[in-house]
């Protein structure tokens, strides 16, 4: 892929000074923070929102570790990066222009205005009528925030062992900018077009799953396929307790994922926690019934695979449907992603590396569908028909732009800076290649390779122990 010939360090200087002169306008800028007026929050509340918040941060270092333990040894630390990087520089555009582009003044439900709340103007510990109602508006922002960390390194899987990592970078901040704070305008705030029609999102089944899932489509189709991949290279998981202590992460956090979406300390956020812990049991035995129904025998990877599929369907539905139906979306996702995970593997040469369409995307479609069909007094079950029928137009929409928008990004990224590393990058391993370091022991041998791929360097990565395999 066509990409800039600037060197590294030439980004690096100008980014450092961007931030520089980024920090210096929120240090002196004057700002106003509402304070909130004695009596108009509810402790009970705010204390639940604190919690909630930090119970979504750690999905990511969740995510992190369930991503890194199904890739090469050599990718496991470039890969965990790729999510935990997303806290710093997703956090930083949230407070400058992400957040009010989400939820500022409406300009006809498709986008926020970016000086509504730019560097949390008008944001302070007052509550906001609307959006924030008992708690202070600046809490109401940082929950969000955690959502927009997570979506982009959702995407992470699909295109892992073979991206640069300012490629990486950039294309987040891009998504972030274009993507998902206009499908957060459109789901979330009153006056978007999609909350407008009765689109139901409890907790970011449109907004962060789907888009984040069909954004993986885009990714792993642009990037292309790694060489082991052409080649059929079989790769066992190197490292199942990673996978297994991300997915309990994951698990724990998503309660407040979902729970916390009802902004209180109230039975909704009860039904809500409920739901999303039925749905994921549900969708974790199912997955491991249909492995041993397929004839294989049941896998610690597969129950994890499960058990996030069924957190992802469940995520839209939490607090619009009752106990049993949630069981019911998790079997019915789990069912859903599995075949599509066997058929994208063994019909198509499409390399999404660790499965993010068929599981989060097919996941978050089936999550979203079933909504309409659920959905206590409106869905197609128990209302009419015009709560479904708005759902699947807003699929067709969000899948539409989501895609289209994130393919156009992607060329972009590839074009400005660079996407795909270079094959003698992937062979070595992203952790050497972009970063200059390895939780294994460098041999001489593969030292003397490290120097010929990287000749400009003089130092090697920092090893810790244990050997290094490809």
């Amino acid at each position: 892929m066509a990409s800039s010939s600037l060197p590294r360090s030439t980004y690096s200087v100008v980014a450092m000074l961007g931030l520089l002169l980024l920090s210096g306008i929120a240090a002196f800028v004057p700002t106003t923070h509402p304070s909130a007026a004695p009596g108009s929050l509810q402790a009970a509340d705010v204390a639940w929102m604190l919690t909630a918040t930090a119970f979504v941060l750690i999905m990511t270092p969740g995510l992190s570790f369930f991503y890194g333990g199904m890739v090469r040894p050599k990718n496991v630390i470039s890969t965990m990066l790729q999510s935990f990087v997303a806290l710093g520089v997703i956090s930083l555009l949230w407070y400058f222009v992400g957040f009010s582009l989400a939820y500022g003044t409406s300009w006809h439900g498709f986008i926020g205005n970016p000086l509504t709340y730019a560097l949390l103007n008008n944001v302070g510990t007052a509550p906001h009528p609307v959006l924030s109602p008992g708690i202070p508006f600046v809490l109401f922002f940082a929950f969000q925030l955690k959502f927009a960390i997570i979506t982009p390194a959702l995407i992470t899987g699909s295109f892992a062992e073979r991206v640069r990592f300012k490629g990486y970078l950039a294309f987040m901040v891009l998504f972030c900018l274009f993507i998902y704070c206009p499908l957060a305008h459109w789901t979330w705030h009153p006056e978007g077009f999609l909350r407008q029609w009765g689109v139901l999102d409890f907790a970011g089944g449109t907004v962060v799953h789907i888009s984040a899932g069909i954004a993986a489509l885009a990714g792993a189709m642009v990037l292309g396929r790694r060489t082991d991949h052409v080649r059929n290279t079989s790769f066992s998981t190197p490292n199942v307790p990673y996978v297994l202590l991300g997915t309990g992460l994951l698990w724990f956090g998503w309660f407040g994922f979902n729970a916390g979406s009802a902004l209180g300390a109230n039975e909704l956020a009860a039904v809500s926690f409920v739901n999303t812990n039925l749905a994921s049991a549900a969708a974790l035995v199912a997955w491991l019934l249909i492995e041993v129904v397929r004839g294989t025998k049941p896998t610690a990877v597969g129950a994890c695979t499960g058990a996030v599929v069924g957190l992802v369907a469940i995520t839209p539905a939490a607090g619009y449907v009752q106990y049993g139906q949630s069981i019911l979306i998790g079997v019915v996702a789990a069912m859903v992603s599995h075949a599509a995970v066997h058929w994208q593997n063994s019909r198509t040469t499409i390399d999404d590396t660790l499965d993010v369409f068929p599981c989060h995307g097919l996941g978050g479609i089936v999550g979203m569908l079933l909504t309409g069909v659920f959905a206590d007094k409106v869905g197609l079950i128990h209302g009419t028909a015009t709560v479904f029928g708005y759902h699947v137009l807003g699929l067709l929409i969000v899948v539409v732009y989501s895609f289209v928008g994130s393919w156009l990004l992607l060329k972009l990224t590839a074009k400005l800076f660079g996407l795909r590393v270079k094959p003698a990058e992937e062979q070595l391993g992203l952790d050497l290649s972009q970063h200059e370091e390895s939780t294994y022991h460098v041999d001489e041998e593969f030292e003397q390779t490290y120097q010929s791929q990287r000749p400009t360097t003089g130092k090697m990565p920092h090893a810790l122990s244990g050997s290094l395999v490809s």
